[in-house]
């Protein structure tokens, strides 16, 4: 891998540039790549300005390893040399921001910061780090566009923006990514989902509670081949849901809740083997409650409140005895209770 070797090389310089630091026992880092590393989690805990914990008090002095939430392991390239491999600063409540230095730490897999109050934006010197498997930047404050640097992360598997306050469109680029989990829920994220769905093997898509519009596109049957958990809550979709949702033969999960989805429910579906959870409700779909649905062999959650549904097919009616957690309330069933008013249903008809 050409990028390791130069780093090699990089390595090689820099160790003659310190070793006069190394005589005058400036540094006592065991390797050129943990005085690097300590440089950057010094240059973190400057800008760190509030750590009511004292998860970082002992962040001092150059045994980097030691450090709390630093986890330290053989290098990849050489595994006579220890480097930092790992950061996990989840839930320790940490307020500061992220420092361009973070892009020494170029042996780093995985960065696990959720649950704390880091603000700002993510450094493009994140680019760096070239053997990242792992981010997860989740439930802190970071502001500003989608972090396009997360792109150019060639190891990248899984990424969890969560809980932050990202705006504006997703690039389409994060589709095609070899990424295995992509969680962007709860920010101010509004881009469409693209047309063209492609070259993603992502097995869980997280976007609830963000402002995507537009329909879910049929070449969402791409991702069938690995995609278990699509998850779509008050994201603003619009439109039908395409016949292709019944192609993703691998789902469990299929939450679009809470959006203003309309027509009718895909017979297709009815083809999910695994599908354990499915809730539609909170939206304007009509139509027939297809049996074949209702029949799923793992369908342990079925919801379809709050639509616009006029009939249940056959076991439909009495799945709650099934053992399956069933909500019909507020459609326009016949014979059901809690259902909307017929003055309502008719409107919704004649709108339909």
């Amino acid at each position: 891998m050409s990028y390791l070797l130069a780093a090699k090389h990089n390595n090689y310089a820099s160790h003659h540039h310190h070793h006069q630091h190394r005589h005058n026992h400036v540094l006592a880092a065991p390797n050129e790549r943990l005085h690097q590393a300590f440089l950057a989690l010094q240059a973190w805990k400057h800008v760190i300005y509030s750590d009511p914990s004292n998860f970082t008090g002992n962040w001092v002095g150059p045994s980097v390893c030691s450090y709390n939430g630093i986890y330290c392991a053989p290098s990849l390239d050489d595994p006579k040399i220890r480097v930092v491999a790992g950061i996990d600063l989840n839930h320790a409540d940490i307020a500061g921001f992220l420092p361009d230095e973070l892009g020494l730490l170029t042996d780093l897999a995985i960065i696990h910061i959720n649950s704390n109050r880091f603000c700002g934006i993510i450094p493009l010197t994140i680019a760096n780090l070239t053997l990242l498997y792992e981010l997860d930047l989740s439930n802190n404050r970071f502001v500003g566009p989608f972090p396009t640097v997360v792109l150019s992360l060639p190891a990248l598997n899984y990424l969890d923006l969560r809980f932050n306050n990202f705006e504006g469109p997703v690039p389409p680029e994060l589709y095609k990514k070899k990424l295995d989990a992509i969680f962007l829920n709860s920010n101010r994220l509004t881009s469409l989902i693209p047309s063209a769905f492609g070259g993603s093997s992502a097995s869980v898509l997280v976007f609830a509670n963000n402002n995507y519009g537009g329909c879910l596109p049929p070449s969402i049957v791409n991702l069938a081949e690995t995609l278990e958990e699509l998850i779509l809550i008050n994201t603003n979709l619009s439109g039908c849901l395409p016949q292709e949702v019944g192609f993703l033969y691998k789902l469990k999960v299929l939450d679009v809740s809470f959006n203003k989805i309309v027509g009718p429910l895909p017979y297709s579906i009815a083809g999910l083997a695994h599908l354990e959870q499915l809730n539609l409700g909170n939206n304007m779909l009509s139509g027939i409650v297809p049996e074949g649905v209702c029949m799923l062999p793992d369908l342990a959650n079925f919801t379809f409140s709050y639509n616009f549904f006029c009939e249940e097919e056959g076991t439909c009616q009495n799945l709650t005895s099934e053992g399956v957690t069933f909500d019909d309330r507020r459609n326009c069933l016949p014979e059901k209770p809690n259902q909307r008013s017929k003055k309502e249903c008719n409107a919704a008809r004649a709108s339909s």
